[in-house]
């Protein structure tokens, strides 16, 4: 019996870029249709780009709806090594400010137990000499519950100062920090993978999240039996068995949050993957984009006078903003020229307790305290701001935190048992024909899985190892934290294709070892050991070392199976006939 041809790659990959074209002239024309109707303009630009994703996504079901198992197969195998750092990344980032705690051992302030909310007035006191004669701005963001100290920085023409740390009771400069942390490094990671360039990053990260929902919705589509396969784990049978059976059971359970936690982090940036939502709106280039920036996100400006002003008392600005906002409190404050008569004041609510990343912001004149403006998104703003909001979860909220975690470390498992899967049940056919797919697949898959999980743990060690203001080649310390990640990652990748299919259990024990001295490093170079942690209430430095403790025995684990023979696979055909 003569096998159905199966489609190309090359078509795929050109369906890519029609697909798109297609939802950016449709975002484009309904935006501005939407406009024409009467809909304010930023709201009109963010709804037309909203709907762009869906085009797309429909667009190319619809162009394999009869190959919907190929493209299944090729969108994984293609880009499946770029999810598994996003979502590797992002799970990190929901417990990043944590993560920072531990990267930062000046940071690891006692508890504090404050009745009364810090004065403006006496930070601004304390930062003033550090503010140079030239600076544009300034700012301070306040402590919060995860973050337990005040971070300050300024702008001075078009170069940012790096962030300084205070102690909130003496308003004393903690020293420097001398690495990004986990908001600094991972957060940024996850969305942009640090290719800044053109923004070429955020599009890689773009065409990533749609692999993602194609391979969510094809594989809902293509499990005829996807429900009675939910209860189908059989881990005794065969490698390629087992991971199909955990690949089925962590895409039902965690398809919700899947689907959402993907389809938000494409919506956060709307008006970088989708420029003709607000250019068919606003027109195009650096005036259309900054009008709707003004119109959509409240952004208030005015020119210096270029003569001397005072500051008025910011704890007064403070207090009319609660009473503006109904009791709720600022998260940050910004002092826009200082010193000129012109200088203005910007203080923005808080969302801590709120899932909506709400835009609510009020400016004020710095010499007189008088209110020059106050802004709240509209409607549709307001439900991309809660999208976004569920995306990021910077609400305070323990047990959705950690079920976060959890539901992201299931993307992980799902993304890595898809390409277990694909390899094992071609490795034979392709050992047979001489064909070189799965050698090229099994560098990715464990330089892409257990390679970030190495990487990241040199990441950890180099924050322990490196002297507090080491440099090498002009570099500071923080990029040579930087250095270590990415080298590693890449000596990782290449061990991957050197080694082949031993290369799992070599990086496997390697993960066990990495994790496990991160933990010894942390109780020698800064003394706080796990018992110490627990006692002092550093809860943050505490729960990092049970993590890493919990990987290391999971990765023990993990390379002590691997030593056992693998059962022959049962029903090839029958298993392959999903792939």
């Amino acid at each position: 019996m003569q096998r159905k041809p199966t489609p190309r790659l090359l078509p795929l990959l050109a369906a890519v870029p029609g697909a798109y074209l297609l939802s950016a002239l449709a975002v484009g024309g309904l935006g501005a249709a939407l406009a024409w109707a009467g809909l304010a303009r930023p709201e009109a630009v963010v709804l037309g780009a909203m709907c762009g994703f869906v085009i797309c996504l429909t667009v190319l079901l619809w162009g394999y709806r009869a190959a919907l198992g190929w493209l299944h197969t090729w969108a994984g195998v293609a880009l499946g090594g770029v999810l598994f750092a996003i979502f590797w990344m992002g799970t990190l980032s929901v417990f990043d400010r944590e993560i920072d705690r531990w990267m930062m051992p000046d940071t690891r302030l006692p508890p504090q137990v404050r009745q009364q909310p810090l004065s403006l007035d006496r930070i601004a006191a304390a930062v003033a000499p550090a503010v140079p004669a030239k600076a544009t701005q300034w700012r301070i963001d306040l402590p919060t519950a995860r973050v337990p100290v005040l971070r300050f920085t300024y702008k001075a023409g078009a170069d940012e100062a790096p962030v300084r740390l205070l102690d909130p009771t003496s308003l004393a400069f903690l020293p420097e920090p001398g690495t990004l942390g986990a908001s600094g490094f991972i957060f940024p990671f996850h969305y942009g993978l640090h290719l800044k360039w053109n923004d070429l990053g955020k599009w890689i990260v773009g065409l990533a999240g749609m692999a993602m929902l194609v391979l969510l919705v094809s594989g809902v589509l293509i499990h005829k039996k996807i429900f009675i396969q939910f209860f189908t784990f059989r881990p005794q049978k065969s490698l390629q068995r087992g991971s199909l059976d955990l690949h089925n059971l962590t895409g039902v359970l965690g398809l919700p949050f899947h689907f959402l936690i993907t389809l938000s982090g494409l919506i956060i940036f709307i008006t970088i993957y989708y420029p003709q939502a607000h250019s068919s709106v606003f027109g195009g280039g650096k005036e259309g984009k900054a009008a709707f920036s003004a119109e959509a996100y409240g952004k208030f400006s005015r020119a210096k006078a270029k003569a001397p002003g005072t500051l008025a008392s910011l704890d007064a600005m403070a207090a009319r903003a609660e009473r503006v906002w109904a009791g709720g409190r600022p998260y940050f404050v910004r002092v826009w020229h200082p010193g000129d008569a012109n200088s203005y004041v910007e203080l923005r609510r808080s969302y801590a307790n709120d899932v909506t990343m709400n835009l609510d912001q009020i400016y004020f004149d710095a010499a007189s305290g008088e209110i020059l403006n106050r802004f709240s998104a509209g409607p549709v703003m307001s439900a991309q701001r809660f999208i976004s909001g569920m995306h990021f979860i910077q609400f305070e909220h323990w047990p959705l935190r950690w079920l976060y975690f959890l539901a992201g470390l299931s993307g992980c498992v799902l993304i890595a048992t898809g390409f277990l899967f694909w390899l094992e049940s071609r490795r034979a056919r392709h050992a047979k024909h001489g064909l070189a797919g799965v050698r090229v697949v099994e560098g990715i898959a464990v330089g892409g899985v257990s390679g970030i999980l190495i990487a990241t743990l040199a990441l950890f060690a180099a924050n322990r190892l490196l002297p507090p203001h080491a440099s090498l080649a002009g570099a500071d310390r923080a990029t040579l934290e930087m250095w270590a990640f990415f080298m590693t990652w890449l000596a990782c990748l290449i061990h991957a294709w050197l080694r082949g299919r031993a290369a799992w259990r070599d990086q496997t024990w390697t993960v066990c070892a990495g994790a496990a001295i991160c933990v010894a490093l942390n109780a020698l170079t800064t003394g706080d050991h796990l018992p110490r942690a627990l006692a002092n209430g550093m809860w943050p430095v505490a729960g990092m070392d049970l993590m890493l403790l919990i990987v290391a025995a999971l990765a023990w684990w993990a390379a002590l199976r691997m030593r056992k023979p693998t059962p022959a696979p049962r029903a090839r055909m029958a298993l392959e006939s999903v792939s």
